[in-house]
């Protein structure tokens, strides 16, 4: 053995489960794993926090059952969307009033608070081939149409996006009026029929492009992302300029069966955010709560109100209605993960004092 090999510290043992280091591993702190919550739960996890030593989706993988956790990469160069329906004939045949339109209808996703720039022109120019040749061609079908119209499959909704929010084409099987502007997913929504037909979910496919390093021509390599399933009762937590409160959510009847959380810093959700217009299909839900974060002594929090991700779910669920025994003792294991982290940073800060 080398002496560089004798002199090289061992990794430290982690726990598989919690993916925390042995000492301070959170597994034993859970009273009960695999709640069994009645509203599902999907989080999408920025990239970089997968291995944060303070990311808390770790203690909802192991408190909750019904749950998904999908990795979110910034775009590189670029993404691909592509939306099918999961009740592909509902919402194509005539319009029915359900409590996703009455959402829809306080314009929760109009505004999104994040601004999409692009090159201002009518992306159906570009695709006449899925437009009738007597139509304007900012005009999509709306007729019955099929809902393999694009690039078959039953894809509804065909996208393509730039770095930081750049919608750089969008086509769907929808009559929207855009008024002259560049279609945006927030257009799709005003369509009644469009309303109706996502009101019943979508699978949404996300294939990321990225370009060959060490070419000096132009390849680029694709490769699918992620699948997600957004079922029908899907809303969106994130404090948009047009979410609403839990209370004005139930008062129009609107039964949520599946939260979406984004899971990052503020910085990293709003890149996630702007970098998956699709979830702009969504009802926007935000939390009233004037309270500060248990991170807030350790990690930065930029006002009242900014939780954690466990925090975020497990206020969200109860506002909810969700009856499941146990959300508490999630609060209490990411408490005492919080306190690992401020005494194991006291340790260190004490051993660099004495030396």
């Amino acid at each position: 053995m080398s002496a560089a090999q004798s002199d090289a510290k061992p990794k430290r043992p982690i726990c598989p489960s919690c993916s925390k280091p042995a000492r301070v591993c959170l597994c034993s702190r859970i009273r009960t794993r695999n709640l069994d919550n009645s509203i599902s739960v999907t989080i999408l996890q920025h990239s970089l926090e997968r291995n944060h030593p303070l990311n808390s989706t770790r203690i909802a993988k192991l408190g909750l059952k019904n749950l998904n956790v999908v990795t979110v990469f910034e775009v590189d160069f670029e993404a691909r969307f592509k939306i099918r329906l999961l009740e592909p004939g509902l919402g194509l045949i005539g319009p029915e009033s359900s409590g996703f339109d009455q959402v829809r209808e306080k314009g929760i996703t109009q505004k999104a608070g994040f601004e999409v720039k692009g090159d201002g022109k009518c992306q159906d120019e570009k695709n006449r081939d899925l437009i009738d040749e007597n139509e304007s061609p900012c005009e999509k079908l709306d007729k019955g149409s099929h809902v393999d119209a694009i690039n078959g499959g039953g894809v509804v909704i065909n996208a393509t996006m730039l770095k930081y929010g750049v919608v750089s084409h969008l086509s769907h099987i929808w009559k929207v009026d855009t008024h002259g502007k560049k279609p945006k997913f927030e257009h799709i929504v005003t369509s009644t029929m469009a309303k109706e037909a996502l009101r019943g979910g979508f699978v949404v496919k996300k294939l990321g492009r990225k370009k060959l390093e060490g070419n000096m021509e132009l390849e680029l390599e694709e490769s699918e992302e992620f699948e997600i399933k957004v079922p029908q009762g899907s809303v969106l937590l994130f404090p948009s300029q047009n979410a609403i409160g839990v209370d004005e959510l139930k008062s129009m009847h609107f039964e949520v069966k599946n939260l979406i959380v984004l899971d990052g810093t503020w910085s990293k959700a709003g890149r996630v955010y702007n970098e998956n217009p699709w979830l702009k299909l969504l009802p926007h839900l935000r939390l009233d709560l004037d309270r500060m974060s248990l991170y807030s002594e350790i990690r930065c929090q930029p006002k009242v109100g900014c939780l954690s991700t466990i925090e975020s779910i497990v206020y969200s669920l109860k506002a909810l209605g969700e009856k499941v025994d146990g959300l508490e003792n999630l609060l209490d294991v990411f408490e005492s993960m919080v306190g690992d982290q401020r005494r194991l940073k006291d340790e260190r800060l004490s051993k660099r004092t004495k030396d």
